[in-house]
């Protein structure tokens, strides 16, 4: 295991992975229309550093079962401030390029400081809007994102626009979420609620995205698209179990058309005791990954 990943593993300490779903091999920036459901809050920019050192492990897994990169190019669309963009560093190497590409000047900055406090120099940050991208077409030997469509809820529109990104022979890889796993032991039911009604707000856009993607890259033309599934189990007073207040922070406006303040305000301080309490452990949502190749 390299140094850079062993850096990664104190910062996501007591998460267990637990795999969950079969595995199919493969064989052979301006602004948004709609913007990012979660742009724009003070703590994403907190929830995606620990979100993306809470999954690398999956990432670094998936880029081994695709294969070498070496001397690649590779795309992390809605990189925020640190996404995929280590892993894609080290997967395409020193002679290799990666470009980190948000429509958010504020968390391409956190992802420029990220990348010098880590001594990376093969990633290129630019603002740029996936609708509207600037980017060279068919210019990539690989093109990631991860929970864009549930948020934006424009699966086909997103997905023929990473396809037009994409050199022939390219890989393309989506993560999205499945929201069943995600629960408290024992029970925490003002966290669950939380999560019930930030679960409503995302049905209305993208639903369960997860499940969708394999769809979506058959329909670009991927015949047999790889499949993964990744539960992680968070031990108490693990930092990600606070996933539900920190979207409930993010989502304030939506929450607010559906519930009151004082009944949102109350759901925040049981919640927050709920899961202060000893013992209390959790499952994240299922991390639905799914690939494929492009051959034209």
């Amino acid at each position: 295991m390299s140094a850079v990943a062993d850096r990664a593993r104190p910062a996501a300490r007591g998460a267990l992975r637990i795999v969950a779903g079969a595995r199919q091999r493969h064989d052979t920036g301006g602004v948004s229309p709609e913007p990012y459901l979660l742009g724009g809050q003070p703590s994403e920019l907190e929830r995606l550093r620990l979100q993306s050192l809470v999954w690398e492990p999956t990432g670094r897994r998936l880029l081994s079962t695709i294969g070498g990169g070496s001397g690649g190019r590779a795309l992390d669309v809605g990189c925020g401030a640190m996404g995929w963009l280590r892993i894609l560093a080290e997967w395409v190497g020193p002679s290799g390029r990666v470009v980190g590409m948000d429509i958010d000047e504020g968390m391409l900055a956190a992802a420029r400081s990220f990348l010098e406090a880590e001594g990376i120099s093969n990633v290129e940050l630019v603002v740029d809007d996936l609708f509207d991208s600037g980017l060279e077409p068919r210019s990539f030997d690989l093109v990631h994102a991860r929970y864009q469509i549930a948020p934006l809820g424009r699966g086909p529109e997103q997905v023929a626009a990473h396809r037009r990104l994409l050199a022939p022979g390219g890989w393309l890889v989506l993560e999205e979420w499945d929201l069943a796993s995600w629960h408290f032991n024992p029970p925490a039911p003002a966290a669950e609620r939380l999560i019930a009604s930030l679960a409503e707000i995302f049905a209305r856009l993208g639903g369960e995205a997860g499940r969708a993607l394999p769809g979506l890259l058959r329909g670009i033309g991927v015949e047999e698209p790889g499949i993964d599934a990744h539960v992680i189990a968070l031990e108490p007073g693990h930092p990600y179990l606070r996933l539900p207040l920190q979207f409930s922070a993010a989502l304030e406006s939506r929450l607010l058309e559906t519930l009151g303040e004082d009944e949102l305000a109350s759901l925040r301080r049981e919640a927050e005791t709920e899961l202060a309490e000893p013992g209390r452990w959790g499952t994240t949502f299922t991390l639905i990954q799914c690939w494929g190749r492009l051959d034209g």
